[in-house]
């Protein structure tokens, strides 16, 4: 892209932070974009979890000017920011990564109850009978599962969790969905950073990721079953095509992907696929991330064009890809720049 040309004062500053999900695109967005208004604009951005970026935002206005989340706002959040707006800007999925000796390059099968049932310490190893009957190809080790999961505010936990939920009654009753779970198993680390180096390095280490966190870790995903049955991996196609599920997007912009039914329609036309209905391709853990913005910021008109040019088709598709984000359907673009220009 060619420079950007902002109608923000000299020199001004823009601070952000939340989301840990979207931190290692926000490096590539924030660093084009700093370039690309020579100077005019820099943008920071801290990854500290998604509830913590929500938090600052409303208790600290002066020294923040955006935050991202990757669970929409909660009622209580909008209750202490009535002023906070939230904005779609990226799309990718929540991964299960493992560390299994010998398996790195092999693919591992879960399905949601599987998950559910080693996330509330019910099942302890990996050779148990319900993840054999999954994996029936694979030597699966005498290996105690060492769980792990997000112990601050986290979007990913909310969508996670959400999946959980979904499919088991336990899970749903026992934990619930939300940013920060009470899980009856397992150690928390602190953002996704601190899961993915958890789990690789810990032998018989399992806990959900942010995909990008894996792909630039070098780091297996597990296949984890949708309502069709079918094993699906956390690729752009099968993240896409959970959210080209989407009919409409509600004024407020909160939408909900996890764990499609088995709609028929509409039929996916995506590369290198077959023309078939989009949920039975769908990644099951598929999520949006939000920028979260303050209508009353002295910074919203600089922080408007921020968020315009990470929605722009060029700097998605040129960043986007390598990082496990796949491009925004239509549908919800326009929907954002609607709620842009109401700011």
């Amino acid at each position: 892209m060619g420079a950007v040309v902002s109608n923000a004062a000299a020199a001004t500053t823009l601070n952000g932070s939340g989301s840990t999900l979207i931190q290692p695109l926000m490096n590539e967005w924030t660093f084009a974009y700093n370039a690309a208004t020579a100077g005019n604009v820099t943008v920071n951005y801290s990854g500290v979890g998604s509830t913590k970026g929500v938090s600052n935002l409303t208790t600290a206005p002066g020294s923040w000017d955006f935050g991202a989340s990757d669970a929409p706002l909660s009622p209580a959040q909008l209750q202490l920011c009535p002023s906070c707006r939230q904005i779609p800007w990226g799309l990718t999925a929540v991964a299960v990564g493992y560390n299994l000796h010998g398996l790195k390059n092999i693919g591992l099968h879960l399905s949601g109850p599987v998950l559910a049932e080693i996330y509330l310490g019910q099942i302890t190893k990996w050779n148990s009978k319900a993840i054999k009957a999954l994996n029936p190809k694979i030597k699966l080790p005498n290996e105690k599962i060492s769980v792990f999961y997000r112990s601050d505010g986290s979007g990913d936990s909310y969508a996670f969790t959400n999946y959980l939920a979904d499919v088991s009654a336990t899970f749903r009753s026992t934990v619930g969905n939300t940013t920060q779970p009470a899980f009856p198993t397992g150690t928390g680390e602190a953002h996704n950073s601190g899961v993915t180096q958890a789990v690789a390095t810990t032998p018989g280490g399992i806990g959900y990721i942010s995909a990008s966190y894996l792909i630039q870790n070098g780091m297996p995903a597990a296949a984890v079953t949708n309502a069709w049955g079918n094993a699906i991996y956390p690729n752009i196609n099968n993240i896409e095509a959970d959210a080209l599920l989407l009919k409409s997007v509600p004024a407020n912009a909160e939408m909900h992907i996890v764990d499609p039914g088995k709609a028929k329609k509409p039929t996916c036309k995506l590369s290198g696929e077959p023309k078939e209905s989009c949920s039975k391709l769908a990644y099951p853990i598929a999520t949006f991330t939000y920028a979260i913005v303050r209508t009353d910021s002295p910074q919203l008109a600089a922080v408007k064009e921020f968020i315009q040019y990470c929605l722009s088709s060029a700097v998605q598709s040129r960043f986007d890809y390598a990082l496990d984000f796949a491009p925004l359907p239509k549908i919800v673009v326009k929907a954002a720049n609607r709620t842009l220009s109401g700011l």
